[in-house]
């Protein structure tokens, strides 16, 4: 019942950080269900994976009102979505299989390292030259390959990397948190079912499983989360651009340094 309860809770705060941030609440769920997973007695050889492959399954539900609260504010830039999500759907299962062979503890380093990177990138607001301009249909669509294959071995819904590549090419923030958002459905149904595919009776599963997926988790936080990220989106819009890149900067230092303490 505790478990469940922490569950609910991670669900309110990971669908206020989507709508917020448009980043799927990954970087919230994965280390809080690191560490419940870790209190459950699961085993470490796993635990990291099945936070990855949940953290993904519960992204798909916290997406689906948050991309329909930034869709009202004729926020979301859906043919930007289109093109990149079809680079999204092939990355985001090569990343399920990526994932697959990198062990636990490594994959948490991984993460912290890039979170902090990418805190560093949105607080100093640095872009390569050439900010907005070459936003080609081509390259959304590789950038769509290699940000669902990162997002999938990270189990995030993939605005830590998709809004400061919008941002690097002129998109507006909140357009680009709202464009984000969308994209983090495709991210997360491909990436949940690579998990559930690899993850498929693995000896050292707990029960109510799916693969890596595990259903409480699942259920406590899509429950939750669904009713707290049209709150996120609501307050995104009101938020000063300048003001919701420093919080979402923070969010990923925190992130960052809570997976490499």
């Amino acid at each position: 019942m505790m478990d469940f309860l922490l569950y609910l809770v991670l669900g309110s705060c990971s669908g206020l950080m989507a709508g917020l941030f448009g980043i799927g609440g990954g970087l919230i769920i994965v280390p809080v269900l690191v560490f419940s997973f870790t209190l459950q007695g699961i085993s470490t050889e796993i635990l990291t994976h099945l936070a990855v492959g949940t953290s993904l399954s519960a992204i798909f539900f916290t997406s689906i009102n948050s991309v329909m609260a930034h869709h009202k504010k004729g926020a979301v830039e859906w043919r930007m979505v289109i093109w990149l999500s079809a680079g999204i759907l092939f990355g985001s299962a090569l990343g399920g299989v990526t994932a697959s062979y990198i062990p636990g503890a490594n994959l948490q380093q991984i993460i912290g390292v890039f979170s902090l990177l990418m805190s560093l990138q949105m607080a100093a607001n640095w872009h390569p030259k050439g900010q907005g301009s070459g936003l080609t249909k081509p390259l959304m669509s590789v950038a769509g390959v290699v940000i669902g294959w990162v997002s999938a071995i990270f189990g995030i819904g993939g605005g830590s990397l998709m809004v400061p590549f919008l941002s690097w090419k002129g998109i507006d923030i909140k357009k680009a948190v709202a464009t984000s958002a969308a994209c983090g459905l495709p991210i997360a149904l491909s990436g949940t079912l690579s998990f559930m595919v690899i993850g498929w009776n693995h000896l050292d599963l707990p029960s109510n499983s799916i693969g890596f997926v595990y259903l409480p988790a699942l259920a406590g936080i899509a429950l939750m989360s669904m009713f707290s990220a049209r709150f996120g989106a609501q307050l995104a819009h009101r938020l000063n651009p300048i003001m919701l890149r420093r919080l979402f900067a923070l969010l990923l230092f925190v992130v960052g340094v809570n997976f490499l303490a």
